[in-house]
């Protein structure tokens, strides 16, 4: 069952390649940069605004005032990294934008904590009270207070749905619409900073805190809903027919107007929202499964919900909205480098494109748990014998047909690992392990490629 499609035709040009790697890394060195000082500065206004820190109080409210300013800027730039901005989405990626707004959330929790904490403390330093009643008095008698408090609750209900134990129990759909909870989240503790913040009193300083927080709201508004709802006016996007590729996985055709001027580009992946019952209220992350021709575009869906399930069950003529195309899995990322493509489950969708149409000597291999898993094998199979590429396929059942996912098993399929470029796409646990066999392997980080669907 483990199994390589014989090399039987050389392939038959270069692709050209777009926006090179480099490019990406100089956007995300300037993002990061302009992230940073953005930091610095907010501390400078804590320091300018700070004659002199004195006594256990002093120094208590002071470090309160610290994490609140860097706790209300980490809310701004956690909003903005879930904006889905074109140029970083296609540069920095979404691999690395998932990590930094995972980052982001663990540095609002804990400046937003420490600051409840040390400016409670020190409050009740000065009142000569303790924390308890102090932490009282604040929440009660504060303008804004509140609403501050609800806000936090909220972040924290966020933080507890994205940690991996709780994200394993939760349908994607459910842990999507509670993740929103980070906007009504800022939403209410904004408030509270500028009634409240000593270093707001100046007007310079509140209104570029209103620009910093409008202008994150605005790229929120712009591209995840108002780009959305022009691209499905424009395009007019309806379910055209349902394929069953396997048991529980079907593959799911949509058409409409002008659809050559979509700039979809293999490897990438749209927000889907299907306008029926049962399935409207929700926009679930699916990659393209066929290489775009300018007429339509493929999906394909395994059944790991209700909503995913319910695809099967769609009717042509269903009306689709769809929010993207995002996704840096791009031949861009290959930077003229033979590429290696390992797959997981349906995790297949988007290396079945790359492997069609990368360039070079592109080699793929789909770990899945059974015969009937390996989704859309077939059509990988052509395209090998076609391209005179190699595919190799893995299954746990039955036995005596699995690859092993380390660095052993890696070189010897393909000896020059270490020169590839990787890109990969399944589960999170297995996308680690694959991380890890890669690096073992001697392949660097920068050349592993994943792709995430948690923004």
């Amino acid at each position: 069952m483990s199994t390589e499609v014989a090399r039987t035709v050389r392939p038959g040009g270069r692709h050209r390649v777009g926006r090179t790697a480099g490019s990406g890394i100089a956007v995300m060195v300037a993002v990061q940069a302009l992230i940073w000082t953005g930091a610095a500065t907010v501390l400078g206004l804590w320091w300018v605004d700070t004659a002199s820190v004195v006594g256990p109080a002093g120094w208590f409210t002071g470090a309160g005032r610290i994490t609140g300013l860097l706790a209300g800027y980490a809310c701004a730039v956690l909003v903005i990294l879930m904006a889905r901005v074109p140029l970083l989405d296609r540069t920095v990626g979404t691999d690395r934008l998932a990590r930094w707004h995972a980052a982001a959330g663990r540095y609002t929790i804990g400046l937003t904590l420490a600051h409840a904490v040390l400016i409670v403390e020190g409050y009740a330093l000065t009142g000569r009270t303790d924390p308890v009643t102090e932490g009282v008095r604040v929440v009660l008698h504060y303008p804004d207070m509140l609403k501050a408090t609800a806000g936090l609750l909220l972040l924290l209900a966020t933080a507890v749905v994205s940690a991996r134990a709780a994200r394993r129990r939760l349908g994607h759909e459910t842990w999507y619409y509670l993740h929103l909870l980070t906007y009504a989240a800022v939403f209410l503790a904004f408030g509270h900073q500028i009634t409240n913040g000593a270093d707001f009193d100046r007007p310079a300083v509140r209104i570029a805190w209103y620009v910093l927080y409008v202008g994150a709201a605005a790229l929120i508004v712009w591209f995840r809903m108002l780009t959305p709802l022009r691209l499905s006016r424009r395009h007019g996007l309806r379910v055209a027919g349902v394929r069953r590729e396997a048991p529980d996985v079907v593959s799911v055709l949509v058409t409409g107007e002008r659809m050559d001027e979509l700039t979809v580009r293999p490897g990438q992946f749209f927000r889907w929202r299907f306008l029926s019952p049962g399935l409207w209220w929700t926009a679930s992350p699916y990659s393209v499964s066929a290489v775009p021709d300018g007429r339509s575009l493929r999906i394909t869906v395994k059944a790991l919900g209700g909503h995913s399930a319910a695809l099967a069950s769609l009717r042509p003529g269903t009306r689709v909205w769809a929010e993207g195309p995002y996704g840096a899995l791009t031949a861009d990322r290959s930077a003229g480098r033979p590429a290696l493509l390992l797959a997981a489950g349906v995790g297949i969708t988007p290396l079945r494109v790359l492997f069609e149409t990368l360039p070079e000597d592109p080699v793929l291999i789909h770990w899945a748990r059974r015969p009937e898993d390996l989704v859309l094998r077939h059509e990988i199979d052509t395209v090998a014998a076609r391209r005179g590429a190699r595919a190799y396929y893995s299954v746990s059942h039955p036995a005596g047909y699995r690859l092993a996912l380390d660095a052993e098993t890696l070189r010897g399929l393909v000896p020059d690992v270490a020169r590839r470029v990787c890109y990969l796409c399944g589960p999170p646990d297995w996308t680690s392990a694959a991380q890890a066999a890669l690096r073992a392997a001697g392949v660097p980080a920068h050349r592993i490629h994943h792709e995430s669907f948690a923004l």
